[in-house]
């Protein structure tokens, strides 16, 4: 994947394909972690009147539902980093 020339390590295209998807996919799961964190707080008086399972929804997401957000973002990151690395020829190897 790098290319030595010198004293510099050069990235390849396929390097720099990479970290293109890498970076775009953390940004993307970054931006739903902070809505799920602070804007839904931000606006908990005007998410009451939602109910979800019997409670308001703002109370539900500071209660469980952004856990279970943060939960299902780890696990999505793990599996798509997985799925990419493989795509790539960079997965770790089982030792």
């Amino acid at each position: 994947m790098f290319q030595l020339t010198g004293n510099n390590m050069q990235l390849t295209e396929k390097h720099k394909r990479y970290w293109q998807k890498n970076l775009r996919l953390t940004g993307v799961l970054l931006a739903i972690w902070f809505v799920a964190t602070f804007v839904i707080g931000w606006f908990a008086r005007e998410l009451q009147s939602i109910t979800l399972l019997g409670f308001p929804f703002s109370f539900f997401m500071g209660a469980q539902g952004a856990l279970l957000i943060y939960v299902l973002l780890v696990g999505y990151y793990a599996y798509r980093m997985g799925k990419l690395d493989r795509e790539y020829g960079v997965q770790e190897g089982d030792e």
